[in-house]
């Protein structure tokens, strides 16, 4: 629904990543999966998740006598160790345990390092042929006919630095999360309570906004948005206060609002 209301465009999504197997976490995804099915979509998608997610989207399936176009692999993943479970050319993705009542795993999204960037007065300059570029890119120097050698340095520029984002939620405050998401460009993490309600959040095993920003502070991250905030509360302004008051860069996450990894937050 939120997909639709928001208008975005993920048929070309080939991945999906689930925390855990609570219904708000979950409960969408059979909607969706049944919805590319009649856009005939044919691309084969890939969903990773803790134990059990097949089964529950396999006995849909079953039992809605549902016919998908595509096919559907799961890919079951170990949620007390962190592990790189996936890779492509362009990211890596690795799990990071969380504590929860049932088996969780938050998501860690780190951006591969980039070719180095050609400066195109050089391709002139040197008269470089198309097919040495890749080579160059790659950080390769430059023979010339005569003999010389042209640095790399000379002939490109460094790439952007690669962004990472971790997503945390559901979690009660866990001390092993900090190493793992170390360093991170923007930290997603749950707030459900504020200070007053500490105790249940213990007794839920999620966390408080002063909880979600002692992980940001200690892993050293860029930026922490605070999310999955319980609906007891008006607003999310004592959730922003005692979070802030332990790692300023902090904002609320809302629906329909859009953050940009390794872009600072309003007037930061």
């Amino acid at each position: 629904m939120q997909i639709l209301r928001y208008r975005l465009k993920i048929e070309a999504c080939k991945q999906i990543f689930i925390s855990h197997l609570h219904g708000d976490h979950v409960f969408g995804l059979f909607g969706m999966i049944t919805n590319w099915s009649h856009k005939k979509r044919t691309e084969p998608l890939h969903i990773f998740a803790p134990a059990g997610l097949s089964e529950l989207i396999g006995t849909a399936i079953r039992i809605c006598a549902v016919r998908l176009s595509y096919s559907i692999e799961f890919h079951e993943v170990e949620t007390t160790v962190s592990a790189k479970i996936f890779e492509n050319e362009k990211v890596e993705v690795w799990t990071i345990p969380l504590f929860h009542r049932s088996p969780t795993t938050g998501w860690l999204f780190r951006e591969k390092t980039k070719p180095r960037n050609i400066r195109p007065e050089k391709i002139e300059e040197y008269n470089i042929h198309f097919s040495a570029i890749p080579a160059i890119k790659a950080g390769g120097d430059l023979e010339l006919p005569d003999g010389r050698l042209v640095p790399n340095a000379e002939l490109t520029l460094d790439p952007p630095k690669p962004l990472s984002y971790a997503f945390c939620s559901d979690t009660a405050f866990s001390e092993p999360v900090i190493e793992v998401v170390r360093g991170v460009d923007l930290l997603y993490h749950e707030a459900t309570f504020t200070n007053e309600n500490i105790q249940e959040a213990e007794i839920s095993f999620h966390s408080t906004a002063a909880q979600a920003a002692e992980i940001a502070h200690r892993a050293g991250v860029k930026r922490l948005i605070l999310g999955h905030i319980s609906g007891r509360y008006p607003d999310t302004t004592q959730h922003l206060a005692e979070a802030r008051a332990i790692f300023k860069n902090t904002a609320i996450a809302e629906e329909g609002s859009v953050w940009k990894v390794g872009e600072p937050f309003y007037s930061e």
